[in-house]
């Protein structure tokens, strides 16, 4: 039987892959609700601001790409921290994938169920979107990363059909105002939160080093990631701000939505469901790429990494990860309450890893001494 080729390497993407990357895993399942938890209108500048930050951490990817370790992958993560630290980082990792995986597929199958399938169960819709993923991740690493293109070019349009709403008469600058916060209240900073954590996912690509071909350009290409989902973020709250105003924003459970079935076409009635259906293919694209870096992280923390990938392995991790996912959504997702709960953790969880990731590389590097002309690896 011929072995499983999940993550061979025959192949690098340049930096116009990365730059899909960037800006696909920052369109997720938050930019279908993040304009219900920030409701002012100063969140504008707070975005702006937070994508600034991002920049920051995109610097540093920048510059773990070009080192010499992220193109040895885990035998680079080795020569920086040690076998046992790698195994422990490994093992708390699998924490924050499972959280990013929970939160983004419980939240998008919710939604499919409210606006497209009210009668079926979620769990149903759980095991058929989890099963596209498998799918798509058992082609290995490189045919996921290739992915990418088709959920860029099925998703990035989208959000130009949003400019309807800045024409009037829906659209009233005063819902502009105030563009200077008076005062930051607790909702406030857990806007500010929401943001941050919105902006992570790039700091998974520090263990996709071997598949990319890096170079000076790498950092440029990282950077026009960053800002397409700025101006995006920008452009998708500002619609909001004028399809609802900053008093009823609130009350919308997944705006982006709402305000999609807004759309009239007389070929197609329903876009909103055309939309939701192409950005599926964003999610599976995602998805996969957590699915592997799950199982890449379990066989690290469980000392298996001399052996090959292995079919039962792969599968077994996935049907945990069902498991698991079919328990939080009735125990805990299916709960306001508690969803609550789990959607603040993984805002914890995401502005932490945002933050964390980039800059420990660097730090480790330079408390290990490694000097530039040590890690530059050549131009691909």
């Amino acid at each position: 039987m011929e072995a499983l080729q999940l993550f061979n390497k025959n192949e690098t993407y340049n930096g116009f892959y990365a730059m899909l990357m960037v800006n696909r895993l920052q369109m997720l399942y938050f930019f279908l609700i993040m304009p219900r938890f920030l409701i002012h209108s100063y969140m504008i500048w707070v975005i702006i601001a937070v994508g600034i930050l991002s920049q920051l951490n995109i610097l540093l990817l920048s510059k773990w790409f070009l080192t010499r370790f992220s193109s040895e992958g885990y035998n680079g993560f080795v020569q920086l921290f040690g076998k046992k630290l790698v195994r422990l980082l490994s093992f708390i990792g699998l924490f924050f994938i499972l959280l990013k995986l929970f939160v983004i597929l419980l939240g998008f199958s919710e939604m499919v169920q409210i606006f497209m399938f009210p009668a079926t169960d979620s769990n149903w819709l759980i095991f058929f979107i989890l099963l596209s993923c498998l799918y798509v991740a058992w082609k290995g690493v490189e045919k996921t990363i290739r992915f990418v293109v088709i959920s860029f070019l099925c998703t990035f349009w989208m959000f130009l059909f949003f400019a309807f709403f800045f024409f009037p008469p829906i659209a009233q600058l005063s819902d502009l105002y105030p563009i200077i916060p008076m005062e930051l209240s607790v909702d406030s900073w857990k806007g500010i939160f929401l943001i941050l954590s919105s902006f992570s996912g790039p700091e998974f690509l520090v263990f996709l080093g071997p598949w990319f071909k890096t170079n000076n350009k790498t950092f440029r290409y990282l950077s026009y990631g960053n800002a397409l989902t700025v101006i995006e973020y920008v452009f998708l709250y500002m619609a909001s701000l004028f399809y609802f105003g900053s008093n009823y924003l609130s009350k919308s459970q997944f705006p982006i939505v709402t305000m999609a079935r807004y759309f009239q076409n007389p070929v197609i009635e329903r876009i909103d469901m055309v939309m939701l259906s192409l950005e599926l293919f964003n999610i599976v694209f995602a998805v996969s790429i957590f699915l592997l870096l799950f199982y890449g992280a379990s066989k690290i923390a469980s000392g298996k990494m001399e052996r090959p990938p292995s079919r039962v392995g792969f599968l077994f991790s996935v049907f945990i990860i069902l498991i698991g996912m079919i328990l939080v959504n009735e125990w805990i997702w299916k709960s306001d309450e508690k969803q609550v709960i789990l959607l603040n953790l993984q805002i914890l969880a995401g502005s932490l890893s945002y933050l964390v990731v980039p800059i420990t590389m660097i730090v480790v590097m330079k408390i290990k001494g490694f000097n530039k002309h040590e890690t530059t690896k050549e131009d691909g």
